[in-house]
């Protein structure tokens, strides 16, 4: 599987859950029109954008153009790429009936279709041409977090709350959330370092 080096942001999680099928990659999702309430994740992203780029993959729907417009106004066009998916006719397997312009959004697009549109927008596909592989450097791990208390003490909650706002990240996000930015933000002896 191909990996993405930019971050890939997204409206929601069953588009998460197809450009992972597509992509092995960091993706971020809006919560739609959440993102516009939610300063710390409009932040976060900022920083993911000068840290890695990000690449705003939407559904080519009314809303998902609103959306894809608001955060360039947000987050400016330095290091943000702009992905599109094709008009397909049509409505998602999960949902009863097609969306108000009926047409399919990144959640039902094939994996080679978003493939396609993350090349057309320039994304940087990190493989070997030879294995097939990408070169990775040293993650932080699970066990990272654990040794360090982050993740299955008794007080690893307070710990990495404690640790979210000394990072200036957002309190509600996940341990697997946090694992991944980390990996961006930081080489895993710069975050051991840290501490």
């Amino acid at each position: 599987m191909k990996r993405v080096f930019e971050v890939i942001v997204v409206e929601g999680r069953y588009d998460r859950n197809a450009v992972s099928q597509a992509v092995e990659c960091t993706v971020i999702e809006t919560s739609g029109f959440g993102v516009f309430s939610d300063s710390d994740k409009v932040a976060l992203l900022r920083r993911l954008a000068d840290k890695r780029g990000l690449v705003i993959l939407t559904d080519g729907d009314k809303a998902g153009f609103f959306i894809r417009g608001r955060l360039r106004g947000l987050l400016g066009d330095a290091n943000i790429k702009h992905a599109y998916i094709p008009d397909v006719p049509g409505h998602e397997k999960r949902k009863s009936a097609p969306s108000k312009e009926g047409k399919l959004g990144v959640e039902g697009m094939m994996p080679e279709i978003i493939i396609k549109a993350l090349e057309q927008a320039g994304a940087t596909f990190e493989t070997d041409p030879v294995t097939g592989t990408y070169a990775q450097a040293e993650q932080i791990t699970k066990a990272d977090m654990y040794d360090l208390g982050l993740s299955g003490k008794p007080d690893s909650a307070k710990k990495r709350r404690n640790l979210l706002q000394r990072l200036d990240l957002p309190e509600r996000i996940s341990a697997n959330a946090l694992l991944n930015v980390l990996n961006i933000l930081f080489t895993r002896d710069d975050f051991l370092a840290l501490f």
